[in-house]
């Protein structure tokens, strides 16, 4: 066998296919306001205001997209209460068929979600078998923005609104 036909055997990368040129239609660079309901960051939590922002930019020849996002939270009176972080990547896992996101946040909690791109909407819900369960929603809105939701069951089966978001263009 000769180098060449030695070095042709070794597995090579895969390109950046239709499921990434999918995923680019979610992760833009965008700002938003808007409200965690009451009990969203635990039982008994009152309510709050946010304003958040979020940054973008892929890596690895296109295959995964990395985004940042912050959001500060405040009372409904405006009293600050705390600044939230978010590191989020995500692709198309060409093994699993599937796209898959890993999350890390400032309160410590790490996470491996699973997702899926169906017309306009991208869902991603949390693998973990112990609760709790996480499931995020994107929707293009015919405005332009995009519709974000964070949900959280306890059982898997009962979903409860932790926040929702109307994200439009960066500032």
């Amino acid at each position: 066998m000769t180098i060449a036909e030695l070095a042709d055997t070794i597995p090579r990368p895969v390109s950046p296919g239709a499921e990434i040129e999918e995923l680019k239609r979610f992760h833009r660079d965008g700002t938003w306001n808007g409200r965690i309901h009451p009990g969203g960051m635990g039982p008994g939590t009152p309510a709050q205001l946010a304003r958040g922002v979020a940054s973008h930019h892929w890596i690895q020849d296109g295959r995964w997209v990395v985004g940042d996002y912050e959001q500060d939270q405040m009372l409904e009176d405006g009293t600050f209460v705390l600044k939230w972080q978010l590191h989020w990547v995500c692709g198309w896992d060409p093994m699993a068929g599937e796209y898959k996101a890993t999350i890390v946040d400032n309160y410590g909690r790490a996470a491996l979600l699973r997702g899926r791109i169906i017309g306009d909407q991208m869902v991603f819900e949390s693998t973990s078998e112990q609760p709790p369960f996480l499931r995020l929603t994107w929707e293009l809105s015919p405005r332009g923005s995009i519709l974000w939701r964070n949900e959280l069951s306890l059982d898997g089966s009962d979903w409860m609104l932790v926040e929702d978001y109307e994200i439009g263009p960066a500032l």
